[in-house]
């Protein structure tokens, strides 16, 4: 009998975590672990308290024809990354890996060439977390150092187009 290897046993809480999600796009589950240890889990859903999309029964970037990547103040949704950083000490995050799984909302399949939005890769380096590993297929995934997103910032970039 041979054992599943580690990153993929926390790809795949990450993945059970995700069904959770309330999304009517992409639901992601994320999973933070530190020296082999889970510190905390969140995924895609509406604030305590406010109704969720699945509950409306629409999306609001989908009623707007939102293109992926643009205008996430009109989701309802706080991302699985912010929950799961939410959910966490500071000082426990320091050094620590975020395993990252999406699933097409509405196929359910796995949706595996993704990375965090821009938001998110703020609050994951602020977060002090070191590593940031996303599902591709059942086996295969893409590790991110977040000291590229530090010497690449995209955001300086953005701010050179205006």
């Amino acid at each position: 009998m041979s054992r599943r290897d580690k990153i993929n046993y926390y790809l795949d809480i990450a993945e059970t975590v995700l069904e959770r999600g309330t999304c009517l796009r992409r639901n992601f589950g994320a999973v933070i672990v530190k020296n082999d240890q889970i510190i905390s889990t969140g995924y895609a859903g509406a604030p305590r308290g406010r109704a969720n999309c699945s509950d409306l029964g629409y999306c609001t970037r989908e009623k707007f024809n939102t293109p992926k990547g643009q205008r996430y103040e009109l989701c309802r949704s706080v991302h699985a990354e912010a929950n799961a950083i939410i959910d966490a000490s500071r000082n426990d995050m320091l050094g620590a890996t975020i395993y990252l799984a999406c699933h097409d909302a509405k196929t359910g399949e796995l949706y595996g060439d993704v990375e965090p939005c821009l938001m998110c890769k703020r609050l994951i380096i602020n977060a002090g977390i070191k590593t940031v590993i996303v599902r591709n297929t059942k086996d295969e995934y893409t590790t991110i150092m977040t000291s590229t997103w530090i010497e690449n910032d995209e955001s300086l970039v953005l701010q050179e187009g205006y």
